[in-house]
């Protein structure tokens, strides 16, 4: 027995040795392990982190998570392989680093474009260095031979290319539509790119010519000149759709145009309204079904426009109140409701609230690509952990708008497409004649990342393509059901015709002690690699997954990284105890049945994603049961002391994928005492998963 068992498990002194170990053997790569051409594969696509910081718990999660399936799977024959890369993440890396700008005194408005792309570039690349250090000292087993970035040359390439393809197919467009718009960022934003929040507002009710109407936001009332009412709504039968009618407003008389349609509330209100169709997506529908007027009341930048007459370059955050004051002191104030609840959209990086502006963008078509969505889910091609999760992504998919995919920031990929006036033209190269000027916009970066699973197998051509997609498990963060998810599996069946994974597992958040969601601002953000200097990965991984149930929150705490760091040292004594032993003879079959009990117990969960149950029945097993229990039976009778052997031989296997580190460390240990009797290269990542129906013994050791 070696000196290093007389002293407490020391995982600083471990860890980045067993990796170097680990990475150095090629069994990472799934081509490499024993028999590769006969396993059957088994694919994880890493959730590409975003290169723009340092990793925090809830990658810490995932990447423990996935690990624990990726190490499981390899050690029960399969080729298992888990995809790595990182995200360039468009606009919340273009954030990121707008606040850095900010810091040094600078904007990014002024900069020259190419410039401020090299900045952030330099700045991701550096980032994206760092977190993969990161990644892989919290044990990730991924193969990092095939690690991509999503601003890779190819991976551009094919974004492109299936842009033009689904111009091609009719299901990108582009058209001036009703958008959401940040002002303080000067970008377009999706549908899944705001929060929505419920504020108390006062909602003001005016009198406009012989009718009452109500808002929330009277700063945007100065171009409206169309009222609308319900078609059936017998208050107002007596007016005409077209009817024009003079009326006094906020800055002098109008003339008023009277609409009926059938998207009005009668019961909301007065059952009458004004629409300001510029900066409404309701108001906008009813302006196109009726082709009326539109007119910019806002700017970008959220100051009214000349239209406002006296308050015109005024920011609309400033001016609500002296609009209202002003229509007060005109006489057409009525009543205002102060206990109004209005739901408002917000950015969700900068929380600035949304500004609905009508611009030329490009869209995606949903339609069509959440139907085959849909029918992919009715026929079980997809499942959900949990199950749950589900009726969200048909509620997503039943309710689907087109998707925004333009952005007007520099960070990103390109969108092919030239404009010369009204022509476009859709191609990567610039289309031949004079005039063509390239559109600046970059793809939303969901784009790009819902084509993930296809990248990272180098769909169509590439080798991997054939063997390892559709891949097995989509594993991501439950917030991303309706942002990331349908995505990838629209474009999947888009592309492939073929589901990128037949199995979401959706993991909650990771929350502080107290169970509050960890913020800069509430400075409650608990670093991951902070606990495993301190405590070990090993024991910050048992953590964050024994009573961790798929898609609910969890609350780490620092007692419990310390308990588990204390459970690697419970091993490490057993093994000192273990080595300390003569044990020649047999197994006692009654400790075997229960051990093969036990093993099954634990394989049944691994096959049904139960990993927090799992984990717990083997931490339960080697603290209480061999250790308590077992070990000390043997030292009253020696005759136990092979089955100890056998028992800690084959735990270690159970542990493994959860507690990687400590467990290969003390495997390696085992075979250079030559009491297993393995080959110098043995490695516990590439041994055969502990199968009951097989007794692997008895053991001799003299």
């Amino acid at each position: 027995m070696k000196d290093k068992f007389l002293k407490p498990y020391n995982p600083g002194e471990t860890e980045s040795r067993i990796y170097k170990f680990w990475e150095e053997s090629g069994y990472f790569n799934p081509d490499n392990l024993p028999e590769a051409d006969s396993r059957k594969p088994f694919t994880i696509v890493m959730p590409p982190p975003n290169a723009n910081g340092d990793l925090h718990a809830g990658h810490a999660l995932f990447i423990t998570l996935e690990d624990i399936m990726t190490r499981y799977k390899r050690m029960a024959g399969y080729r298992a392989l888990w995809l790595p890369g990182a995200d360039h993440a468009g606009f919340e890396t273009q954030v990121v680093y707008e606040k850095k700008l900010e810091k040094e005194g600078r904007s990014r408005f002024g900069m020259d474009p190419q410039e401020l792309y090299k900045e952030i570039l330099a700045f991701t690349l550096e980032n994206k260095k760092n977190m993969e250090a990161q990644v892989r000292s919290l044990g990730a087993s991924c193969d990092w031979s095939r690690e991509k970035f999503t601003l890779d040359p190819d991976v551009v390439k094919k974004t492109q290319e299936t842009f033009i393809k689904m111009f091609n197919d009719g299901l990108a467009y582009r058209g001036s539509r009703a958008i959401n718009w940040c002002p303080k960022h000067q970008t377009s934003l999706s549908e899944v790119e705001t929060e929505s929040s419920e504020e108390s507002t006062p909602f003001y009710y005016f009198k406009y010519g012989p009718f009452e109407i109500g808002t929330v936001r009277p700063e945007t009332k100065f171009g409206d000149k169309y009222v609308v009412m319900h078609p059936e709504d017998e208050r107002y039968k007596s007016y005409t759709h077209g009817q024009e009618l003079e009326v006094e407003w906020i800055n002098g008389p109008i003339t008023a145009t009277v609409i009926k349609d059938e998207a009005i509330d009668m019961e909301f209100g007065t059952g009458v309204m004004t629409i300001t169709p510029w900066h409404s997506q309701v108001d906008f529908e009813i302006a196109e079904r009726h082709k009326l007027d539109f007119e910019q009341i806002i700017d970008w930048r959220g100051k009214l426009l000349p239209i406002a007459g006296e308050f015109a370059g005024m920011n609309i955050k400033d001016v609500r109140q002296k609009i209202v004051e002003k229509l007060k002191e005109k006489g057409l104030l009525v009543r205002v409701d102060e206990s109004y609840k209005n739901v408002v959209k917000h950015c969700y990086k900068c929380l600035s609230a949304i500004e609905p502006q009508i611009k030329a963008q490009w869209f995606v078509k949903m339609e069509p690509l959440a139907k085959r969505a849909l029918e992919a889910v009715e026929q079980k091609e997809v499942r959900f952990i949990p199950d749950n999760y589900e009726k969200i992504f048909r509620y997503w998919m039943e309710n689907a708008i087109d998707w925004n995919i333009s952005r007007q920031i520099v960070w990103g990929i390109p969108i092919p497409a030239w404009f010369k006036g009204d022509e476009i033209q859709v191609s990567i190269d610039k289309p031949e004649g004079e005039g063509w000027v390239k559109d600046n916009d970059t793809f939303d970066t969901w784009f790009s990342s819902g084509q993930w699973p296809l990248f990272m197998t180098d769909y169509p051509d590439g080798k991997d393509y054939p063997i390892y997609y559709p891949t097995d498990v989509m594993e991501t963060g439950h917030d991303l059901i309706f942002k990331w998810v349908p995505r990838m599996i629209m474009f999947g069946l888009y592309l492939s015709n073929k589901t990128p994974f037949h199995t979401v597992y959706l993991h909650g958040l990771v929350n502080d002690a107290q169970g509050k969601k960890m913020s800069k601002s509430k400075d409650n953000v608990i670093n991951p690699l902070t606990l495993t200097e301190k405590y070990g990965t090993d024991a910050l991984r048992m953590t964050l997954i024994v009573g961790n149930t798929p898609g609910t929150d969890l609350a780490l705490r620092e007692d419990k990284v310390k308990g588990y760091k204390n459970f690697a040292n419970k091993i490490w004594n057993i093994t000192r105890f273990v080595l300390s032993q003569k044990h020649t003879g047999e197994v006692k079959d009654k400790l075997v049945d229960e051990f093969k009990a036990l093993a099954e117990d634990v394989t049944k969960d691994m096959d049904n994603y139960f990993f927090h149950t799992a984990a717990e029945k083997i931490y339960h097993y080697i603290w209480h049961r061999l250790a308590d229990e077992i070990i000390e039976e043997s030292k009253k009778d020696p005759s136990i002391l092979p089955t100890t052997y056998y028992l800690l031989q084959n735990s270690l296997k159970l542990l493994h994928p959860f507690m990687p580190f400590v467990t290969e460390e003390i495997w390696q240990e085992l075979r250079e005492a030559d009491s297993l009797k393995l080959p110098a290269n043995s490695l516990l990542m590439i041994e055969k998963w502990f199968t009951p129906s097989k007794v692997e013994g008895p053991i001799h050791n003299d």
